[in-house]
């Protein structure tokens, strides 16, 4: 049981890069279809695609608090997404902070710390996201290669906010991050709203997190190890 839940709260609670089944109105007389010249197909483009990465990305080690790259801490503030645990129970998520570091030991991976709280707990999960040749992109893998999430760091300022797109089989996510609380501009909100929009997700599909109550440090039997795969 206490794997299942371990499991849920990766994949539901914090990511929600969700898939969903399409369905399609079936019954009725038919007559049959004339013959037609087939069409050339469009290339694919993946949403993803059209994110582009914010300019000359920073994504060092930071030396100081000066938070002139995108380490460091980063609370939660908002996300839009059609996941379906978000449109059940938008209203019952909790405060959520990530904090970004760069190894000693890799250049291409970015270490991820997410701490939350679920049932009344506080967890953390450990995550690394892998620098792709693209600056900007980077990739979460999963234990097989179609269960890849592509992640794309599109606007940040460093010092005050940044929005990420995070795509799974071709279903976007955004995420709207503050470097704290209490200092998000409204141009900052309206910017992640119009981008969200052009994903389609309009304002029902955008879920503010709690500013508040954030964890702190979580014992070692809540902390959830997805380093290299969970």
């Amino acid at each position: 049981m206490a794997g299942l839940w371990r499991c849920m709260l990766v994949v539901v609670v914090l990511m929600c890069v969700c898939l969903w089944d399409s369905t399609e109105a079936v019954g009725g007389a038919k007559s049959r279809p004339r013959p037609q010249r087939r069409r050339p197909k469009k290339p694919k483009v993946d949403p993803i695609d059209l994110a582009q990465p914010a300019q000359n990305i920073d994504l060092q080690q930071a030396v100081d608090c000066s938070c002139t790259t995108m380490t460091g801490t980063w609370y939660l503030l908002n996300t839009a997404s059609k996941c379906s645990y978000l449109v059940n129970h938008g209203t019952k998520v909790e405060p959520t902070v990530m904090t970004l570091t760069r190894p000693a030991d890799s250049d291409q991976t970015l270490s991820v710390s997410t701490k939350t709280r679920h049932n009344h707990q506080c967890w953390e999960i450990l995550q690394v996201y892998h620098l792709t040749p693209t600056l900007g992109r980077l990739t979460l893998k999963g234990t097989r290669p179609e269960l890849n999430i592509d992640i794309v760091i599109a606007e940040t300022d460093y010092s005050s906010y940044a929005i990420m797109y995070y795509q799974k089989h071709g279903k976007i996510t955004l995420k709207l991050y503050g470097r704290s609380v209490d200092n998000l501009s409204e141009p900052t909100l309206t910017k992640f709203e119009q981008l969200a929009e052009k994903q389609g997700l309009g304002l029902a599909y955008l879920f503010p997190f709690p500013n508040y109550n954030h964890c702190g440090a979580v014992d070692q039997d809540h902390i959830i190890n997805c380093v290299p795969t969970c």
